[in-house]
């Protein structure tokens, strides 16, 4: 499967809980802090919610 790089850009501070979970649950947490993933539906979905927080990029 493709890998993709996702890096967190902006805080999430004043950010409802949900996308503070899906934050964490990415691995991130803090802004420029990246991780490479495999990509999936779930992953997808993921991304999707938080898409103003993160940059994402295909390896």
């Amino acid at each position: 499967m493709a890998k993709i790089r996702i890096t967190q850009v902006k805080s999430t501070i004043k950010r409802p809980e949900n996308q503070k979970r899906i934050i964490k649950s990415l691995g991130l947490g803090k802004i420029n802090r990246s991780v490479e993933k495999e990509q999936d539906a779930c992953l997808d979905g993921a991304i999707r919610k938080v898409s103003h927080l993160v940059k994402v990029e295909n390896i």
